[in-house]
């Protein structure tokens, strides 16, 4: 056999999202209270843009698109320098002093969330720009407890990129601080605290590598003897385990009570459900007319000031078409929701039927992934209370009438067996199955177990109440 190095073409197929559809998605996924922020952001960072007032102000989108659109053309000359840096005429950023100091006076200070913090860090490393948008990806993807909600594979197939790109950059995220941050799982989570303080390979290192969910139903004696090891060193070891954080941003990033605005607004009208958006939170964006009447003018500017004009406005004008496209994606799968929950939306809670995200994204012609990126953390206000989008998607239990019950009403029953318990006779889990079962809902003992526990009901032997 004859070895060798060969050179040749292959042509193969691979799915890439351009930046701006990346950006896009993570405005999608952005809740109400950090897209304003995001808004507010680029308002102060890109001067072609200003906030109106008035929403008569507003121009048409093909109008404003059709004017962003037109090349440069030399009609008179323009000097962009002095323009760009003049205060006095155009777009303000500053606000006077009396008002800076005013909205001050009533602002409250605002805690700095994990997701902000892990920003700042990421906004710290020398990166391109590829590598900077699956870092906010991947943010945006870290849970409050500092676990990362979504696996590799997922972030891949979502964004057009391969794997291999975004462990590199996932890599570099979980050395931030907090220590563990972004891991995939506890294992991964406690090895990373290891090996930042210095202990990849040690004794302790090798115990939560190879024998961490043994760790719970074994003593001290049985670790010695899996490791081969006295049980001297292995209480060491377990004393540095110990010393680890099982959830990396535990009581650092503690939202407290956080304000929750809807994004959506659900309303009867007569036999008519309404969808609206409710926008009035966001500031009313525009191109300036002044800044774009500039550019159509033209400049005798340095090519890369004109180059940066023009970076600015194609910028301003994907922003607003993004925002447009966020607000009727929204209002297109509410819309399909209220459909599929009609009887919820028109007599309550109790009438909230098992239902899917696969369903609706069947119905609106869209990607599940868009689906759930409209659901997380999104709020809808209804006639029955403000709730989160993801409540009308919950798998279905089967009743012996062939009726689908859901999660939610499951749960509910759950609870109303247990408030009408003899107080000094609670009962069992054991118990609370049959008297389901005895109504037709077929659900398994560990499940009702499972719902008690995240309804955060104490078992029946702490539930006991002596007269």
């Amino acid at each position: 056999m004859k070895l060798g190095l060969n050179q040749g073409l292959k042509i193969s197929q691979q799915l890439k999202l351009a930046p701006q559809l990346i950006q896009s998605l993570n405005l999608l996924q952005m809740p109400a209270l950090k897209l304003e922020q995001k808004l507010r952001e680029e308002l102060t960072m890109n001067p072609m843009l200003e906030e109106i007032d008035d929403p008569e102000q507003e121009q048409s989108d093909e109008s404003e698109m059709d004017l962003v659109k037109e090349e440069t053309k030399e009609k008179e000359e323009v000097d962009w320098d002095e323009y760009l840096f003049d205060d006095e005429e155009g777009y303000k950023v500053r606000e006077p002093r009396e008002s800076q100091e005013d909205r001050l006076e009533g602002t409250a200070t605002r805690a700095e969330t994990l997701y902000d913090y892990l920003r700042e860090q990421l906004m710290l490393l020398r990166l391109s720009d590829e590598e900077t948008m699956i870092g906010e990806y991947i943010i945006g993807n870290v849970g409050p407890d500092g676990y990362l909600a979504i696996s590799v594979p997922e972030m891949a197939d979502e964004l057009g990129i391969e794997a291999s790109r975004i462990e590199e950059v996932l890599k570099k995220i979980q050395r931030f601080d907090p220590t563990g941050v972004a891991a995939r799982d506890l294992r991964e989570s406690l090895l990373i605290q290891l090996e930042e303080k210095g202990l990849k390979g040690s004794l302790a290192w090798r115990i939560v590598d190879e024998h961490l969910f043994d760790l719970d139903r074994k003593s001290i004696q049985q670790v010695a003897k899996l490791m081969g090891i006295t049980p001297e060193r292995a209480q060491d070891a377990m004393e540095v385990i110990k010393s680890l954080s099982p959830t990396p941003a535990q009581g650092r990033f503690d939202p407290g009570a956080m304000p929750v605005v809807p994004d959506l607004i659900v309303e009867r009208f007569g036999d008519q459900i309404v969808v609206a958006h409710n926008d009035s939170y966001l500031p009313r964006l525009r191109i300036s007319p002044h800044y774009r009447d500039l550019a159509r003018r033209g400049s005798d500017s340095s090519k890369d000031t004109k180059d940066y004009i023009h970076q600015k406005l194609e910028h301003a004008r994907w922003l607003l078409n993004a925002i447009n496209q966020r607000r009727s994606t929204m209002i297109r799968v509410m819309e399909a929701i209220v459909d599929a929950q009609r009887e919820f939306f028109e007599k309550g809670t109790e009438y909230l039927k098992p239902l899917i995200m696969e369903d609706i994204a069947q119905v609106v012609e869209m990607n599940v992934a868009t689906i759930s990126r409209v659901s997380k953390e999104k709020y809808v206000q209804t006639p029955f209370g403000v709730y989160e989008i993801k409540h009308f998607f919950n798998s279905g239990i089967s009743r012996e009438d062939g009726e689908d019950l859901s999660k939610h009403r499951v749960k509910q029953r759950i609870e109303e067996i247990i408030a009408n318990e003899p107080p000094d006779k609670p009962y069992s889990d054991q118990e609370i199955h049959k008297r389901l079962k005895a109504e037709g809902i077929q659900l398994a003992r560990r499940t009702v177990t499972k719902y008690r526990e995240e309804l955060r009901i104490q078992p029946a032997r702490l539930r006991k109440r002596v007269s």
